[in-house]
This record gives structure tokens, sequence and C-alpha cells, in this order.
């Protein structure tokens, strides 16, 4: 079958040391294959950050799902619109979920179900998923409140927080009951490619990622993406977590396994080439952030809440895009006291603050 779909247009060339293998994404309604057999579409999501890649492989008579976006009514309609469109006769034989954030996991239930093909995860993000979908408790609540609390968030804040996570943390289909274990270091046969199965942390706790060396494929997920930087956070459930120590000890791992010219293609923003570039502007990026932290703890020591103005000064926050920033700044600070570049002292009231060492 010859897929209904738009062809990627030449490489183009960026000041930012990468380079771009198309100039526009694919609008809603359209898929473009962006490498032979490979298809992309993007979905719409209801956040600053507006939008999930997803790929389709040709799979032998079928393909492979990579991701699935949002869990809502308006990404139902769009998969809808697809699979009535430039998708139409499409058969989904599999289903590849890289992480159990909701942009990427939220609608594996509907896609396995519409479909009747297998779901595949690394078992710490479907274990992940599953949390994600009953975390909703007073307890769970009560901790996230002492942890916000600790790190000095006012009561508005905090408040703010635990509504917008949980907002967030609801749009997902229901899980499938099973699933299909993939780890690092496993082959998988998608069509006649073979992809290595690479996991890192950091942004998820095992997120996937493929690749496939004999064609210079890499599907990166969330972990390398091309004009952002991913979200890398500390949350109550694991408060002493080093996610940051977690990524960029990841980033070290997939500089030395890829090929500069491998063809990346990331759950958000465009396709390019040049990931060992990406990967120094994204490790040099968090470093920036490190040094913003240490020269305002020289004197005077911080709380993570007086901090997150000092990294994230060029930005308006609302409480969603909060909940984030405080998070990822809780994760530097953890980073720099395993790397003793800080130290934290509590404050009677059980308030942590943080000196430069």
């Amino acid at each position: 079958m010859t897929p209904q779909t738009a062809t990627a247009k030449s490489t183009t060339s960026a000041a930012d040391g990468l380079r771009y293998p198309i100039e526009m994404p694919p609008r809603p309604d359209e898929a473009i294959e962006i490498a032979p057999g490979i298809i992309w579409v993007r979905l719409t999501l209801p956040f600053r950050l507006n939008h999930v890649n997803i790929y389709l492989l040709a799979d032998g008579d079928g393909w492979t799902v990579i991701d699935t976006g949002i869990g809502n009514e308006a990404t139902i309609a769009a998969w809808t619109t697809l699979f009535d469109g430039p998708l139409k006769n499409f058969k989904i034989t599999r289903l590849i979920v890289t992480h159990a954030h909701p942009d990427h996991v939220g609608l594996a239930g509907w896609i396995a179900e519409r479909f009747g093909c297998r779901l595949w995860m690394s078992q710490v993000e479907y274990l992940q998923a599953a949390y994600h979908q009953h975390r909703g408790s007073e307890e769970r609540r009560l901790a996230m409140r002492q942890f916000f609390h600790r790190h000095g968030m006012s009561e508005d804040i905090t408040e703010a927080l635990l509504g917008r996570g949980q907002d967030y943390l609801k749009r997902v289909s229901i899980l499938p009951a099973s699933y299909r274990r993939i780890a690092n270091g496993d082959e998988i046969s998608i069509g006649t490619r073979k992809f290595k199965v690479i996991t890192g942390g950091g942004h998820a706790l095992d997120q996937v990622m493929l690749y496939c060396e004999a064609d210079n494929i890499f599907l990166s997920a969330d972990q390398v993406l091309s004009k952002i930087s991913p979200n890398v956070s500390v949350w109550a459930v694991e408060p002493d977590a080093n996610a940051l120590g977690e990524y960029l000890r990841s980033l070290a791992s997939l500089s030395k396994i890829l090929k500069d010219d491998v063809l990346v293609l990331p759950g958000h923003g465009v396709p390019f080439y040049g990931v060992k570039t990406r990967i120094k502007q994204l490790a040099d990026h968090h470093e920036e952030r490190c040094q913003l932290i240490s020269e305002a703890c020289a004197d005077t020591p911080k709380t993570s809440a007086e901090l997150v103005p000092v990294v994230f000064h060029k930005h308006v926050l609302d409480a969603h895009q909060t909940g984030f920033a405080a998070g990822e700044l809780i994760a530097h600070v953890n980073y720099m006291l395993v790397e003793r570049r800080l130290t934290q002292i509590m404050s009677p009231e059980g308030i942590l603050r943080f000196k430069a060492v």
C-alpha cells in the first residue's frame, strides 16, 4: 500500500549548528514521510508546548506507532481525521510508548483497543503510568504539600501546583491491562530494520529510545530535542532523586553511541542532524543554570522557591509552568548537593535553604 503522505523537503542549515531535513512540520491533518517507511504526524497539546510528534514505522503488513498523544477528545478527533485521511487503511499492529508522561501514553488504551494491538513499554514506565492514574489519594497530596513546603513554596502556589498536577495526570485513557516489556540493550525488528533499545533517565525514569545503526536513524523521544531542553524534575515521590545527574549521564552515553550525522526523530520540535552538537548544548544549558544557582547562593542561603525566579527570570509562568519550573529547580539543587557544590540548611520550621560551597 502506498501511504497518502507529503514528502520531506530538502535539508536546510541553521545558525544553531544543527541541520533540519524539512522546513515545516506536518499540519494536523497531514502525514509526512520523513524517511523511507517512517511517517511523521504531529498532534496538538493544550499547553505552552503545544504539540507532540508521533511516528509510524512500516512493519511487515502493518505499522508500528511510536507514542499516542494526550488522552482527550481533541486528540481522539485528530487521530480519527488522520485515519480517515492520509492514514486511511493503515493497520496498526504494534504500539510502542516511550515513557509515562500523558502526552506520550495518554491514548495507549484507546489505540490498543481500536486496533487490537499490543502495547510495548519499559517496565518502569508502564508501572509509572499506572501509578500516575492512581496517585490522587489524600496521603499522596499530603506528601506533595510537605515536599513543596520544605522548598519554601507558599500555600497559594502549593495549592495551584496540586490542582495543575491532578488535572495533567488525568489526561490518559485506561492503560491496557497487559504489555510487552522492552529493556535497555534489546534488539527489536520493525519491518526490515533492526533497532537497538536505549533507555535513559532524567526526563522520565526509564525512557525508551530506538537506534537503527544500519540506517543511521535515532528515535530520541524527549531525551534529545532540537529546539528546547526537556524538563528534568524532582517530585515528592522521590524527593532526593538526582534526576539531573541521571540525565547528564544519559547524554554522555548517547554522545559515545551515536554518530553525529544520525537522523534524530524527537518527541517534540523537528527532526534534525547534529546530535553531538545538540547534546553539548543541552549539557552546557544545565551547567549555566547551576552557575546561576551558585552565584545566587554565594552569600545568603536561598530556598528553592527563591531560586525559581533566578533561573527562570526570562519567563512569566502560569501554574502549569510553575510546577515544572519548581521541579526542575529542585533537580538542579539535588544534583549540586550530590556534586558538593551546595550545602543544605534546615530551618526550625522545616524549610530547606541552600548555600554555595
